[in-house]
């Protein structure tokens, strides 16, 4: 009969090797967001079960005197691949279920060089799911607006030009005579792709900034492109001023 601990090491490994293949499956792109994610899921369990089989296992084998490391290894293991997804996902869940966030709701920033490398199965960019986004923006992030700045529309493009470059966001439009720039953020794990735009305009003596973050895959983007425009333009901020 297998022993608890030694359930716990085998289904830790078994969560770190799905954990790991689903990542890199879908990075190389070998499977699509549908497959990923789910497989993701079984791991994020599995790696839950193996802990708590390994906190079971420690007080099996403290009372039988029997070594401690099997239980610990599956223990350990198992949150080192379960904590991650659960920690991103409980963090999220207090947020809406949309995707596309925009500090302009009245007229949000268009993509246009994006709209050619986005796929037919990426997340479409009408804004028009759901229905009442708008409402459960305002509802959700009413901190989110446009940043209004005493620089040139110049100078305001050309520091946020730099603040996408050091963050390693692959460009595909920067336009200083349209105010505009393009770029695409990859998530360091799964390599997720969120779409940005950022719109510089000129009012008199200041200048708009509007920005809009829109994930590719995922009903919701559990908070990143809200937390993504909110840092962003924070530090547009600093900089400038």
């Amino acid at each position: 009969m297998i022993g608890s601990e030694k359930i716990s090491t085998r289904l830790a490994l078994f969560a770190g090797l799905l954990s790991v293949s689903a990542v890199a499956a879908y990075r190389l792109e070998w499977v699509g967001f549908q497959i990923a994610v789910p497989g993701l899921a079984i791991a994020t369990l599995s790696g839950l079960l193996a802990a708590v089989s390994g906190v079971i296992a420690l007080f099996g084998v403290m009372r039988r005197r029997k070594s401690a490391i099997p239980a610990l290894i599956g223990m350990l293991l198992g949150l080192v691949v379960a904590l991650p997804v659960l920690l991103s996902v409980l963090a999220g869940s207090g947020v809406p279920r949309i995707h596309d966030i925009s500090t302009d709701l009245d007229h949000p920033p268009n993509f246009n060089v994006i709209q050619g490398l986005r796929t037919a199965s990426d997340n479409p960019l009408d804004r028009k799911t759901p229905e009442n986004i708008d409402q459960l923006q305002r509802e959700g992030y009413p901190d989110l607006k446009s940043l209004m700045l005493n620089r040139s529309p110049e100078v305001v493009f050309e520091q946020a030009l730099k603040l996408v470059e050091s963050r390693g966001w692959h460009v595909a439009e920067a336009s200083a005579a349209a105010g505009i720039i393009e770029a695409t953020a990859v998530t360091p794990i799964m390599g997720f792709k969120d779409d940005v735009v950022i719109r510089i305009q000129g009012t008199g003596q200041t200048t708009r900034v509007d920005m809009r973050s829109v994930s590719r895959v995922g009903i919701s983007d559990l908070g990143m492109n809200a937390k993504r425009i909110r840092l962003f333009l924070t530090e547009l901020e600093q900089v400038i001023r």
